[in-house]
């Protein structure tokens, strides 16, 4: 069971690996991922490179170096930290806390799981948060600087950050007590997306729960407070009853959203395996995390086509993972960023986000698959 989604992971990575992977303006010792699949040249030039999938991509690679430890890995590891600051012009920072806060998430886990630390990038990183924290406005920190849209994708992976990273556990703490007050629905305890001007922005995102089941574990684990607990029990109940039919976690297409439902089996998987057993409603909540985790990624599988690389056949997924994966051609609409999105290409399967959600699932069910669960998978 274990080595069947090892494999799977396995397969998932070396499919980014090979359509995506390039150095950076052809600099030895860099590496970033294209952003499309087959790419235009703007894409192989990194004209476009969109910040906050390459920290996904670099979250990525140490959930595989945690999986299978390997010297190669760590160094592009490396390659990808320095890729992603040289393309940013030499800086950590830019002017969305959202794109900065997964950065952080990725830099934290390099060090921490991967031994690839850059201790001056996390200090610069942690500072932005804790100076952006703004209750007099209506905060929670938000989405970019000079903006009054305070949301959950921002103050969520935030969050987690400063509850991971440094003395910072209660300012995390204020974030989760923030978001329960003000963002939860009370018809369906779903996360809405946050805040602008005192009003609510309804919108209700697969990656916003992810990032409240991201913290609230964090800070269960951390605090040992029951309140937080609860919380988690209460959300993976809201998101199996509204936003998995079938098992199956939404999509939401590609460009920026084609990572949403990936990062919502990311904390799912993290619900699975580290949300304290207490009670046995913890322990149910465990078990339907992984149940959604794993029926997800044998979606994800089945649905997938199989596109030889190099006399390879390796996976490309579906941005919905119940739906049969469409194979992207270098002809159509690209991906474009419109005020701080990145709307999806003609056919969504083209972004890396989608593929990267992909890759993302199938670590997910790796990391969950020793534990035991009446939805265990099948197949090779």
């Amino acid at each position: 069971m274990d080595q069947l989604w090892a494999n799977r992971a396995a397969s998932a990575e070396a499919a980014i690996t090979q359509r995506h992977l390039r150095r950076l303006w052809g600099l030895p010792g860099t590496q970033l991922g294209v952003v499309a699949w087959p790419a235009a040249p703007q894409h192989k030039q990194f004209k476009t490179w969109h910040y906050w999938w390459q920290a996904h991509l670099l979250d990525c690679l140490v959930d595989a170096q945690l999986r299978d430890p390997d010297p190669e890995r760590q160094r592009r590891i490396v390659r990808q930290i320095r890729g992603q600051w040289m393309r940013n012009i030499g800086r950590w920072v830019n002017d969305y806390y959202d794109d900065m806060a997964w950065l952080a998430l990725a830099l934290e886990r390099a060090g921490r799981l991967a031994g690839v630390s850059k201790p001056r990038a996390q200090d610069t990183l942690c500072h932005q948060f804790v100076t952006a924290w703004v209750p007099e406005d209506g905060g929670g920190i938000p989405w970019r600087k000079q903006d009054q849209f305070f949301n959950a994708p921002a103050n969520g992976p935030a969050g987690i950050y400063l509850a991971r990273y440094g003395d910072r556990l209660r300012r995390a703490q204020q974030m989760a007590d923030w978001i329960d007050e003000v963002l939860i629905d009370p018809d369906t305890h779903l996360v809405f997306d946050g805040i602008k001007a005192g009003s609510l922005v309804r919108a209700q995102y697969t990656y916003c729960q992810g990032v409240v089941l991201g913290l609230e574990t964090e800070l269960a684990v951390r605090t040992g407070d029951d309140e937080h607990a609860m919380r988690v029990r209460r959300l993976v109940g809201a998101v199996a009853e509204h936003m998995a039919p079938d098992g199956v976690l939404k999509g939401a297409g590609g460009g920026d959203g084609g990572l949403f439902h990936g990062i919502l089996a990311r904390y799912l998987a993290l619900v699975a395996t580290t949300l304290p057993e207490k009670t046995a409603e913890d322990t149910a909540a465990r078990d339907i995390a992984r149940r959604l985790v794993l029926t997800s990624a044998e979606a994800a599988w089945d649905n997938r086509q199989t596109v030889g690389v190099d006399g390879a056949g390796l996976p490309l997924f579906g941005a919905f993972w119940e739906r049969a994966a469409e194979l992207p051609t270098a002809v159509g609409r690209q991906a474009q960023s419109v005020d701080g999105a990145v709307n999806a290409s003609e056919v969504p399967e083209r972004d890396l986000s989608v593929q990267l959600s992909g890759w993302m699932l199938m670590e997910a069910a790796h990391a969950v698959s020793d534990q035991p669960s009446d939805a265990e998978p099948t197949g090779t």
